[in-house]
């Protein structure tokens, strides 16, 4: 890694324009990026860290966003005076980006227009910034597609988006961004919701185009163990401001700031259990004083003590599955297939079929807590519709109350369906926006004619509310003024409005904060106490899925990998599937850390 500067940011400050009054995205944040080098930027939601990224390309969105002061700082290669990006010419900016600044953003499937193909849109970059005849431009992008590992590059070409995976698409816009080899490329949540494995896989990719182009990053996440995996250098933010930056293993190894401590103990653990997870009020509080400057005070807490406060022994969660069995299953699944008719010939008959769920046998019981891993497309999210009704099995049985529910009619269902409930991945795309929260709460107990009258289901609605720890001036604001967390909160509050006892959580956490994840996580289980709820937990992180599970089921092309005893999977897996599932979980210890410091020093 050279020591020379590439990009200096001296007091940047970006606000938005609100009927409220101002609020300050950005306040004042300086930090410079080597050339070759990796710099992690890790904060919350709000935090500023994308609008940091945004203001630096100058995309801040417009008309209420403006970047009020500082300096952006370009140095180009060969000793050139740095140019100051806020002060360069709009159309002149156009040739900074793509050609020295890239930028891969979070959603891939947002930023890739939909009616194009996807050969098409990188070619189009690379013609508006290189020159080149279609031809050439075609060329270039076959052997960028073969750079990122992308498989059958023809075909990916000539792909729509739609017909590409969340990691297909994401590998797209990395041969997009670096299509005109920037001394820049900023990676904004480029992992967010991608398979662990998926997500390793993208990290290796992004290390190996770094040293090969000489490039330097800034990643973005909410996740500092993914930092650990590809920062040499921590930039952590706290609203709008830096509250501490260093060299990745001093962060890891000696954290500072109250903050970075909250954020490395939130992620659930994978060497032993806890009842609740670490949050970030268990370290620190923070208000604004009588003169506006936010003010944060360390509780004197420590990690250790909170954790070894939390900690499960071991014979405790095992006496607790081996009660749960002692009782009947609530749920019987008895080889359940589910396959869709794929591709059709000449005369419109099935070629053959996609085999979802292919043969699926389980059982849950009472107050137990299942968990359902696996790299997307493996079946999961099928096999939880599929339970619940929402899609029809090809084949085999689901018994809920020994009552056989594929052979149930529509109004035989209507009361099963109060007890079973499912909470989605997507809480703004579950959430109806033209409806305030209150009333969406409030809609399942019209529809099924639960307690007497609007003012007894507005009172049930403010109880829920409650539960899920929102306020109750909320109720009349709808879901676009709230953060993820708080709308998943909703979706929580929403599921329980018709005291089910049976919940599918279908991925509920896995576009979260790790901070906010813990937070919803802590509730789930919770309510799980509290109500003695039995919960399906479907997930693609074994660690998220390990901390809320008593058992657990590994699934792969839609049968069965490997099922059992949740800490047994992870401390002695039988399937190399497996195994290779908990090794792309970024786990940020200290030790990994050093040794691929060490091995970037030697290449």
């Amino acid at each position: 890694m050279s020591k020379d500067k590439i990009l200096e940011v001296k007091g940047l400050r970006t606000s938005f324009f609100t009927d409220e009054g101002e609020v300050k995205a950005v306040d004042g944040v300086s930090f410079t990026i080597h050339r070759g080098e990796t710099v992690g930027i890790v904060g919350e939601s709000g935090s500023g860290k994308s609008v940091t990224s945004l203001s630096i390309m100058r995309l801040v969105p417009g008309p209420n966003g403006k970047i009020t002061g500082g300096e952006v700082l370009y140095y180009p290669e060969g000793g050139e005076e740095a140019v100051n990006l806020l002060q360069v010419p709009r159309k002149q900016m156009q040739h900074y980006r793509g050609n020295e600044l890239s930028m891969i953003f979070q959603e891939p499937m947002s930023s890739l227009n939909p009616v194009f193909r996807c050969g098409e849109q990188v070619a189009e970059a690379i013609r508006l910034h290189q020159k080149v005849n279609a031809a050439v431009a075609r060329e270039k992008v076959l052997a960028l597609f073969e750079k990122v590992q992308l498989p059958d590059p023809e075909r990916i070409y000539k792909a729509y988006p739609h017909q590409l995976s969340g990691g297909q698409k994401q590998r797209v816009m990395i041969a997009m961004a670096v299509s005109c080899s920037p001394g820049v490329l900023i990676a904004d949540e480029p992992t967010t919701a991608l398979d662990v494995t998926v997500q390793k896989a993208i990290l290796d990719l992004m290390n190996g185009l770094k040293r090969e182009m000489h490039s330097s990053i800034i990643f973005i996440t909410h996740d500092l163990g993914v930092i650990a995996e590809i920062a040499d250098r921590v930039i952590v933010m706290y609203q709008g401001r830096i509250v501490e930056q260093g060299g990745v293993l001093e962060i890891f190894s000696k954290p500072r700031h109250p903050y970075t401590k909250s954020l490395l103990a939130c992620r659930p653990p994978l060497e032993y259990r806890l009842r609740r997870l670490p949050v970030v009020n268990d370290f620190m509080e923070s208000a604004l004083n009588a003169d506006g400057i936010l003010e944060i005070r360390e509780k004197k807490t420590s990690v250790e003590g909170v954790l070894s406060e939390a900690k499960v022994p071991a014979y405790e969660s095992r006496q607790r599955i081996k009660a749960l069995k002692e009782r009947p299953a609530l749920l019987e699944v008895e080889q359940l297939k589910v396959w869709f008719p794929g591709e059709r010939n000449f005369w419109g008959r099935t070629k053959g079929f996609i085999k979802a769920v292919d043969g699926v046998s389980f059982q849950v019981f009472p107050g137990e807590t299942l968990g359902l891993v696996g790299e997307s497309g493996c079946g999961k999210t099928t096999l939880g519709r599929t339970i619940l009704g929402l899609t029809r099995p090809t084949e085999g049985n689901i018994q809920y109350k020994k009552q056989s529910l594929p052979r149930l009619s529509q109004e035989e269902m209507k009361p099963l369906r109060q007890e079973m409930q499912i909470i989605f991945q997507d809480p703004y795309s579950s959430l109806n926006p033209r409806i305030t929260i209150g009333k969406a709460i409030m809609e399942p107990m019209e529809v099924h004619g639960l307690y007497n009258g609007e003012d007894e289901r507005r009172e049930r609605a403010l109880q829920l509310l409650d539960i899920v720890s929102m306020e109750s001036r909320y109720f009349n604001r709808y879901p676009h003024e709230f953060s993820g967390g708080q709308r998943q909160r909703v979706a929580i509050a929403r599921a329980l409005a018709l005291n089910p006892k049976f919940i599918i959580c279908d991925e509920s956490v896995s576009a979260l904060d790790v901070s906010v994840q813990a937070q919803v996580l802590n509730l789930l289980m919770e309510l799980r106490e509290k109500y003695r709820f039995t919960y399906i937990f479907i997930s693609h992180d074994l660690s998220v899925a390990k901390f809320m599970s008593d058992r657990m089921i590994v699934m792969n092309n839609g049968r069965i990998e490997e099922e059992g005893i949740a800490d047994d999977i992870y401390a002695n897996p039988q399937k190399e599937y497996t195994r290779k599932l908990i090794e792309a979980i970024p786990k940020g210890r200290v030790e990994d850390i050093e040794r691929r410091l060490s091995d970037n020093y030697q290449t």
